[in-house]
Order: structure tokens, then C-alpha cells, then sequence
């Protein structure tokens, strides 16, 4: 029987937020990694997360078939990560997120190997985000080409290199009040990175069913407001939450779609908060869950603590609002 070291797994977007751990989780599994990317230069960070020789990067551009099929060339498992929150010059979400899946698909058809691909909860091709409905393009083109292939969707995911709690912690920094788009009611089940991880490890390993949706979310639901408020709670900041409507943070992320940094906000992500991003009642049935898998999954309050630290001044505690 053939071990993992005699099967070559091909990354794609492997050095990003997610990938670094999925290489990580594959590297531990004694999987060969070749890891694409836009910027292979830009990849050494993940040299360190296995053996000497087992990970190694290439120039990838998912708008470029002929660089999409180099690195599949003798791959046994193909691993789609590549996503886009913002759209930016030729990266759009069409162009990405849909076509790019639709490429990677293809090619690992074509190949004969196996594929997983990561897409997000709230995929869908009625949505009022293009995100939402450029991400449920690229599931339904893998299903086409690889009908076997394992599409995973977390929920909103949380790990020391986040955008998320980060961002809303440096937010704390800048300003005496944070926005609730939407009253912040929108609900979400916010998923640990590296249980995410873990899934698609299982996946690679082939313990996931054939064609299947698995929705990943964390031990909790919370609401935006919840979020805020554990965050918060964790750098030790008092700060007034501000219910903000729908239609006026759309106006503002006219404008603040320019911002850098934290203060970026697009019009596209204010239309993904009008859906919650929680786990189906379907998958949770289904057993396509983490739990599903046999991963205990992590709570927001048991790991962001660990890297939020750095945003905490002594003092003042909570938040007002609650």
C-alpha cells in the first residue's frame, strides 16, 4: 500500500491565511507538497512547516491555464484555496473565484486526480453579493468537471493571521465607537483556521464523501454584536457599539471601498452581512460538519486570546451597548 510520502499534493493558494496551515496539517500527514502561487518568492514562510524537500512552491495564476496545468503535472490530489475578499485590476471575483475554480477543476480532471476545493458558507447564485455568487459558480464548475471532488465551506474563520478579529481589534485602536451594520444581528459561526485545516487534510486523506458540501463552522453561533463584544472583552477596551442600517453603511463603503487597512469597507461586503453564515440544519443531518469528520472545533474565546494580546491596555474593561 502506497504511504502519503509517495503522493504529491498540489496547494493552490497554499501561502495565504488558510494555506499556511493546510501545508502545515499535509506536512505533519507526510504528504509531498507543491504549493502554487502568484509569487513563489513571496512562499518561504512555509519552507519551515515540513521536511527538507517536501514543500515545494510554483508560479501559479489561476487566470493562466498553462500555469494551472505546470503544477499539476503528476499530481495526485489537487487543493483549491485561491479566494478573494476584495476585487482588484484583473482579479475579480468572476475571474478568480468562479473562473479560476472552474480552471483548476479542468486541469485536475484531466489529470486524474483527485480534488478538494474550499468555498465559503453563504455560496449562493441568487445572492445580493457577487462574492457569495462567484463562489457558488466556482462549486458548481468543480462538481461539473470532478464530480467526486469534497467542496468545503467555513464559515467566517478566525486564527493569529485573521482579517477578522484583527482587523475589528484595530479598529478598537483608531476609534471611540465601532459601526453594527445592520444592528449587527447578522449571525455567523465563526471556525478556527486550523480546524478548517484539519478538514481538508481529512479530505486529502480521502475520509470525506465523494461529491459532497461539507459546511465547517465553530462550536457557537454569534450574532455581530456578540462578536464584537468578545473581542472587546479580550483587548480590554470599552468602545460604544453604533447600530448602523443597511442602506447607510452601503453609502459609506462608496467611499471607504478606497481605505486602506482596517477602515476598507465595500459595498459587496455590506450585501454579504444581510445573510447569516452559519451551518445548515441539512449538513448538520448529513454529518458534513466538523463534528461530522470527528474534529472538536475550537471557540473564538479559547484562541483569540492568544494572539489579541498585543491590542489590550490596561484599564478600561467591556463594552458599552450591550
Amino acid at each position: 500500500m502506497a504511504s502519503n510520502s509517495d503522493t504529491l499534493v498540489t496547494v493552490f493558494g497554499g501561502s495565504g491565511f488558510l494555506g499556511r496551515y493546510v501545508v502545515r496539517a499535509l506536512a505533519k500527514r507526510d504528504y509531498r507538497i507543491r504549493v502554487g502561487v502568484r509569487r513563489p518568492e513571496l512562499a518561504g514562510h512555509l519552507q519551515p512547516l515540513g521536511k527538507v524537500g517536501q514543500i515545494h512552491a510554483v508560479q501559479v495564476n489561476l487566470r493562466h491555464p498553462a500555469s494551472v496545468r505546470a503544477a499539476m503535472r503528476g499530481s495526485d490530489v489537487a487543493v483549491n484555496l485561491v479566494g478573494i475578499l476584495t476585487k482588484s485590476g484583473r482579479q475579480t471575483f468572476d475571474a478568480v473565484v468562479a473562473k479560476g475554480a472552474a480552471t483548476v477543476a479542468e486541469t485536475a480532471a484531466a489529470a486524474g486526480a483527485r480534488l478538494v476545493h474550499v468555498s465559503a458558507i453563504g455560496a449562493d447564485p441568487a445572492s445580493a453579493s457577487a462574492y457569495a455568487r462567484a463562489k457558488a459558480s466556482g462549486e458548481k464548475a468543480v462538481l461539473a468537471a470532478v464530480p467526486s471532488a469534497t467542496i468545503l465551506r467555513p464559515s467566517v474563520m478566525f486564527g493569529p493571521e485573521d482579517q477578522f478579529a484583527n482587523r475589528f481589534a484595530a479598529l478598537a485602536l483608531m476609534s471611540p465607537m465601532l459601526p453594527l451594520i445592520g444592528g449587527g444581528a447578522t449571525r455567523m459561526q465563526p471556525v478556527y483556521v486550523g480546524d478548517v485545516a484539519a478538514a481538508v487534510a481529512d479530505a486529502v486523506d480521502g475520509r470525506t464523501k465523494a461529491g459532497a458540501v461539507y459546511e465547517l463552522g465553530g462550536p457557537e453561533v454569534l450574532s455581530m454584536r456578540e462578536i464584537m463584544q468578545i473581542i472587546l472583552r479580550v483587548i480590554e477596551r470599552e468602545r460604544m457599539l453604533v447600530p448602523l442600517p443597511f442602506a447607510i453603511a452601503r453609502l459609506k463603503a462608496m467611499f471607504l471601498q478606497f481605505a486602506p487597512g482596517p477602515l476598507k469597507l465595500t459595498p459587496d461586503q455590506v450585501a454579504l452581512l444581510r445573510t447569516d453564515a452559519v451551518v445548515s440544519n441539512t449538513a448538520t443531518a448529513a454529518g458534513l460538519t466538523l463534528q461530522g469528520l470527528g474534529i472538536a472545533p475550537d471557540s473564538m474565546e479559547a484562541v483569540v486570546p492568544q494572539y489579541l494580546w498585543r491590542f489590550r491596555k490596561a484599564g478600561q474593561f467591556a463594552a458599552k451597548g450591550a
